[in-house]
């Protein structure tokens, strides 16, 4: 089969199409022949091994995967011996190591059926960015209706996602953006945008939730846009050191939780197959779609990573093979 390779980390210059040999699968895993797959901040950060922290569970001296990539959507295959749940010709999406290929393996566990509704470029841009957002909302934010939420990042993947999810549990939603995306914004469903280049985000409204998607604001700034009990919940982990990366702000913030009124959190997303089929269910149910800006060839890859890794994205991205 044909797959973005990399033998390193580093920059996008590094990755090349390649034959490698066909996957298979393990007892309790899926084949599946990829339709598109998605492409996020994180698989830029997977690429480069930036921060050094993501080296101990990805590989330390060079990829664990050498095949980029883990938003999926595409055709069952193959299935393993214990695979219960789907069979061959389902049309799925799922998380794998390594969608930057013709065909991807992915566990029973971190699959569900595609929303009928979506084609597969926008099924495979759900999986990652989705499940953040639908943790960040219900399980870290623990938003519900009535609450005025700010989502900080709201143009990107996950930030996307995340501003229709909070409005479909019932939050009113300030959404923070630049100006060129402020239409994007609240055609997802915000109430209003706040253009960070030219305007302050602390205008005295105070919110139950802030969202920190972005991930480049003070933890003492972010906790005066909140109420005296309300939650805020760092998402994102950009800038910092080369070694911890944004991440110190996210330890910065449980250590400190415990001496203030309010909640302040990280979240460490899950990949679990039970919440893309909650996250099917709003898409069925018409609360989310997903913002897919626009698709890449395979042989693109370099090209949609850098994009997205520029910040100029307006939602999401995807590659077809």
């Amino acid at each position: 089969m044909r797959a973005i390779h990399q033998h390193r980390y580093g920059g996008s210059e590094q990755l090349s199409l390649t034959e490698v040999p066909d996957p298979t699968p393990g007892p309790n895993d899926v084949v599946v022949r990829v339709r598109a797959a998605g492409v996020d901040r994180g698989t830029w950060h997977l690429m480069a091994g930036h921060p050094y922290a993501v080296r101990l569970a990805f590989g330390l001296r060079r990829p664990k995967h050498p095949v980029p990539g883990r938003d999926v959507s595409g055709v069952v295959a193959e299935v393993g011996s214990l695979v219960t749940t789907v069979a061959v010709g389902e049309e799925v999406i799922g998380t794998a190591d390594g969608s930057f290929a013709e065909l991807a393996v992915v566990p029973e566990s971190r699959m569900a059926r595609k929303p009928a509704g979506l084609s597969f470029e926008e099924a495979a841009t759900l999986p990652v960015s989705g499940l953040t957002a639908l943790q960040a909302v219900r399980d870290a934010a623990r938003i519900g209706p009535g609450d005025r939420v700010l989502v900080i990042g709201a143009s990107g993947g996950v930030g996307s996602y995340a501003v229709q999810i909070a409005k479909a549990y019932g939050a009113e939603v300030t959404g923070v953006a630049s100006g060129p995306k402020a239409d994007l914004v609240l055609a997802l469903g915000a109430t209003r945008v706040i253009d960070y280049t030219r305007e302050d985000l602390d205008d005295g409204t105070r919110y139950d939730a802030v969202l920190d998607i972005a991930g480049l604001r003070p933890i003492r700034q972010l906790r005066r846009l909140l109420t005296e009990t309300g939650t805020l919940v760092i998402v994102g982990g950009e800038g910092g050191d080369r070694w911890l990366g944004g991440t110190h702000r996210q330890l910065a913030a449980l250590a400190l939780s415990r001496f203030v009124s309010q909640r302040l959190t990280a979240l460490l997303s899950k990949e679990k197959g039970d919440d893309l089929d909650v996250l099917g269910r709003l898409v069925d149910d018409g609360a989310v779609r997903p913002a897919l800006e626009r698709t890449y060839a395979l042989h693109e890859a370099a090209k949609a990573i850098d994009h997205v890794a520029s910040g100029h994205a307006r939602g999401k991205v995807a590659l077809t093979p």
